[in-house]
């Protein structure tokens, strides 16, 4: 994700860009803006190595940023949408707009259907889209309700107008891997980003040269590369906390005092401590990184469960006794059927591509390795599921719970699931029947359509097998199999905690309590009202129901294992892709239970 800010000091205009995904050698650019608020400009300056030291204050203390009063951000998706919404949350005097030319997806988010699903984000957009009043009790008559907050959230499709009239412009657009021509499967596609980055600066132009030229003659645009680290499921709650903010710039007077522009931003709740500052190349390098290093732990412990399950060790006791070693940590040693989202795979193999267009291939063969691991784990438990089945699908129904990459999110990209489900596929099974508690179905089923652009049918409204539901024992009903592929709460045979006042996200971070309780709804102003043809309300999925809002404050109702059971075909088979799953428990219901990393069953 790419940001354009534009700051006045009282030397230049600048520009500050935002990044997050570096692409090639010869150019870098990407991002996704946590915000910080800065106290003093000086403590932004940067060195190369990222340390702020003395005398980058003393540089510092001649610039003197002007304030952004109004941020644009290009892309509504999983990046820029919540981004934005707690930009503004954070920031109520910036007017934060989101552009993006799909009209369907900024409907929704200007309806109470939002496009994409995060633990809190509802709440969010609802506060800085909306505002907040006075109780309606104190309403009488024809009086109005006092506000409490003006709406500062604003979605729109005019792109044009919106970046004309913006101090600071956040581009967060799609970066997906290339496809064809050079850099195939491993360079980033910047077509979307480039696309976007002549839009900002022909009517950032349009805008604002004439006052820049008369103003400030040697004015210019600063690039600044900012890049996020959101996770899909606990996005809000990164945004709101984030363990750091990597600012890179260069290290010119003009590039210091656009890096101090954005940082003002981001200090409404941001400390200063958690701030880094280097040169950009720097900062480019530490979110692929980061993302490269994740990605290696989890094909690392996955490439472990292989050998857990030849030898009988068992998995998960081996990741805790890893994970108990502070030289090294508990975070992602949890076994599965591999890793997915939008970033862990894309920044791996543009790591890669890096390392080999510097002509240092046995580091890009080192980092491919990561990617290959990932895509032998999730074949490795297709293939199991079908060896375990008499090595045939045909008549049999296979139920797959979880669609999503992981769970608490709606987020699909890179998901196993689907190539998991093309492999199953090929063996012509009766039904393949899908669940997902936080994926819309219509979404799903349009993802599964893609896969019959070039054969027979898949979905079974076309004549193929693949269905989806929006009820869990609908679909494991009639099934010969279950397959666990997003661990998901409600999917657990044990209790799990994940309500009340507050809850703790998969990085051990305390979400705080909900504003959801009735009191404190009847404080928001009006949501935008859906029109007589509004497709997800003629759905007839709770996909997007205000009234299913609260699910993120109360405790996750859990599948009734003893139902799904008795409403299986024998023999009953559960494989488990999270190793999430109580095997005795099951076993007591008459489910076999393969689980990833174990050895085997015993009923």
């Amino acid at each position: 994700m790419l940001s354009i800010a534009s700051a006045v000091d009282s030397e230049t205009y600048t520009s500050v860009d935002v990044s997050t995904i570096p692409t090639t050698p010869d150019r870098s650019e990407s991002c996704s803006p946590a915000v910080d608020d800065s106290t003093d400009e000086q403590d932004f300056a940067s060195n190369d190595t990222g340390i702020t030291s003395e005398t980058d204050r003393d540089v510092e203390n001649n610039i003197c940023p002007k304030p952004i009063h109004s941020i644009c951000c290009v892309g509504a998706g999983y990046v820029g949408g919540p981004t934005a919404a707690v930009l503004a949350l954070k920031n109520p005097s910036i007017k934060v707009t989101v552009v993006d030319r799909d009209d369907r997806r900024i409907r929704r988010w200007n309806s109470r259907h939002l496009p994409i699903y995060e633990p809190g984000l509802a709440e969010v957009v609802r506060i800085a889209r909306d505002g907040l009043r006075e109780s309606p009790q104190l309403q009488e008559d024809d009086v109005p309700v006092a506000l409490l907050r003006q709406p500062n959230l604003f979605f729109s499709t005019d792109v044009s107008r919106c970046i004309s009239e913006a101090d600071a412009v956040l581009i967060a657009v799609n970066t997906p891997t290339k496809m064809r021509g050079t850099g195939k499967g491993s360079a980033t596609d910047m077509t979307s980003f480039e696309a976007v980055a002549a839009e900002v600066v022909r009517h950032a132009r349009d805008a604002l040269g004439t006052q820049i030229r008369i103003q400030r003659p040697g004015a210019h645009f600063e690039i600044l590369s900012n890049p996020e680290f959101l996770a899909a499921g606990t996005a809000v709650q990164d945004l709101l906390q984030p363990d750091r903010i990597i600012i890179g710039s260069a290290t010119t007077p003009e590039g210091l005092s656009a890096a101090a522009a954005l940082a003002k931003v981001y200090a409404s709740w941001i400390d200063r401590s958690r701030i880094i500052t280097t040169n950009v190349w720097s900062s480019e390098l530490a979110k692929l990184v980061a993302n490269s290093m994740l990605a290696q732990r989890l094909s690392s412990i996955n490439s472990i469960s292989a050998l857990c399950e030849a030898t009988g060790a068992e998995i998960n006791e081996v990741s805790a006794a890893i994970g108990a070693d502070t030289r090294l940590g508990s975070k992602f040693l949890r076994a599965g059927i591999g890793f997915g989202g939008s970033c862990f795979k894309k920044d791996v193999l543009s790591l890669v591509y890096l390392a080999e267009s510097l002509n240092l291939q046995e580091v890009g063969e080192y980092w491919r390795q990561v990617v290959e691991m990932n895509e032998y784990q999730r074949n490795r438990f297709s293939s199991r599921v079908i060896k375990r089945l008499n090595s045939t699908l045909v008549t049999k129904k296979i139920c797959v719970l979880g669609y999503a990459f992981k769970k608490n999110t709606s987020d699909t990209r890179e998901a196993p699931a689907l190539e998991i489900i093309k492999t199953l596929l090929d063996e012509n099974p009766r039904e393949i029947a899908i669940f997902d508690p936080c994926c819309n179905p219509v979404v799903i089923e349009n993802e599964i359509r893609s896969l019959q652009d070039y054969g027979p049918p898949v979905l079974s409204d076309d004549g193929g097998s693949v269905k989806v539901y929006s009820d869990a024992y609908a679909a494991c009903a009639g099934s010969n199999a279950i397959l666990l592929v997003t661990e998901f709460d409600e999917f657990m045979n044990f209790p799990v905690h994940s309500g009340g006042s507050s809850s703790t996200t998969s990085q051990g971070k305390k979400l705080p309590a909900s504003d959801t309780n009735e009191s404190i709804k009847r404080r928001f102003n009006d949501e935008p009202g859906c029109a007589a043809d509004c497709p997800d309300c003629q759905s007839g999925t709770s996909y997007g129901d205000p009234n299913t809002d609260t699910a993120d404050t109360t405790p996750k109702k859990q599948l009734d294992w003893t139902r799904i059971s008795a409403e299986m075909q024998s023999p009953k088979w559960l494989f488990d892709g999270r190793c999430v799953i109580d095997v005795p428990k099951m076993n007591k219901l008459g489910i076999r239970v393969e689980s990833i990393g174990s050895s085997g069953w015993s009923i």
